[in-house]
């Protein structure tokens, strides 16, 4: 399985996140040298993507401007935080056949 990334100031979620991915096998770690990368958008900023690696971010379904800042900065996957809630390994595992 993959080693994910996962960037998340929101713990509750963040590791909702996280148990999901590592019940399906995979490795998550809380820096920047993974296979796949998971940001969370929630707080309406949008960095770069992590370089070299793709990339599923996730906003707040009421934020259409972050989806869109996310989509123009070049993240490969840019979905609603309840997408990434209920489709998590589903999401990560799509990143991984690009």
């Amino acid at each position: 399985m993959a080693r994910v990334s996962l960037h998340s100031p929101d713990l509750l979620f963040g590791s909702k996140v996280e148990g999901a991915l590592r019940a399906a096998g995979h490795e998550v770690v809380r820096t920047d040298d993974g296979e796949v990368a998971v940001v969370d958008l929630t707080t309406g900023e949008v960095p770069a993507p992590p370089a070299g690696v793709p990339t599923v971010a996730y906003y707040l379904h009421t934020d259409q401007d972050t989806r869109q800042r996310a989509e123009a900065a070049g993240y490969d996957l840019v979905v609603p935080r309840s997408r990434m809630n209920r489709e998590a390994v589903q999401l990560v595992e799509r990143l991984l056949e690009l």
